[in-house]
């Protein structure tokens, strides 16, 4: 499902990944581990383009996203990204957040988005904080929130970048408890980790970047 092939990504003059070659199979859960500054988030982000790399090639189910004329944000939606940080919109509502891409992006209805949000925060355990303010939420309910709205998009691949590492360690169990569920359902995930408790449990293959 994915291919990448001597991918080369610099931030100036420090060259983070070089000649990086990686391949997930469709229904397989890759975890990435490796020191800080190795490249893990580097790789995952150029997997749906949100870095650019300065060589080489990646293919999504055989079409090379790096060839300039594919729908950025078709790519983006199939390969959604749930980020280290949430990076949700504060100033909406939990619902609101797991409908505005499926309305804007996968041009559904208000009321068939909405459907398939509440299903899925149902089953992230949210069902109850559909009409509350994400900002009044705390770390693990808005990842959770983060995944569900990830889900909505009825994606191909979901990638986790570190999804752990800004939650207090109580809740940390309970979302990778939703992760390893949704594995559980034949979702292509790849996950930057650095819970090794929990790659050794999930993954199908581990990746170490040196």
């Amino acid at each position: 499902m994915i291919k990448i092939e001597k991918i080369r990504k610099s931030f100036g003059d420090k060259l983070v990944l070089k000649d990086v070659n990686f391949s997930v199979n469709k229904g397989e859960v890759v975890t990435i581990i490796g020191a800080s500054g190795s490249g893990k988030s580097t790789l995952l982000r150029c997997i749906n383009l949100l870095e650019q790399p300065d060589s080489g090639d990646i293919f999504i189910n055989g079409e090379n996203i790096i060839s300039g004329d594919v729908n950025i944000d078709l790519v983006r939606a199939k390969n959604v990204m749930v980020f280290q940080h949430f990076n949700l919109f504060e100033n909406l509502s939990v619902l609101e957040n797991c409908t505005i891409a499926q309305i804007n992006v996968l041009k559904k209805t208000k009321e068939e988005a909405e459907e398939v949000a509440i299903k899925l925060l149902n089953q992230v355990g949210l069902g109850s904080f559909v009409n509350a303010s994400v900002s009044s939420l705390s770390g693990g309910q808005k990842q959770r929130v983060a995944i569900a709205r990830g889900l909505a998009m009825e994606p191909e691949v979901i990638l986790f970048d570190e999804p752990t590492s800004a939650l207090d360690p109580e809740v940390i169990g309970d979302v990778l408890d939703i992760i390893k569920e949704i594995s559980e359902m034949g979702m292509t995930m790849v996950i930057v980790t650095h819970e090794m408790q929990f790659a050794e449990e999930v993954s199908d293959r581990v990746v170490f970047m040196d």
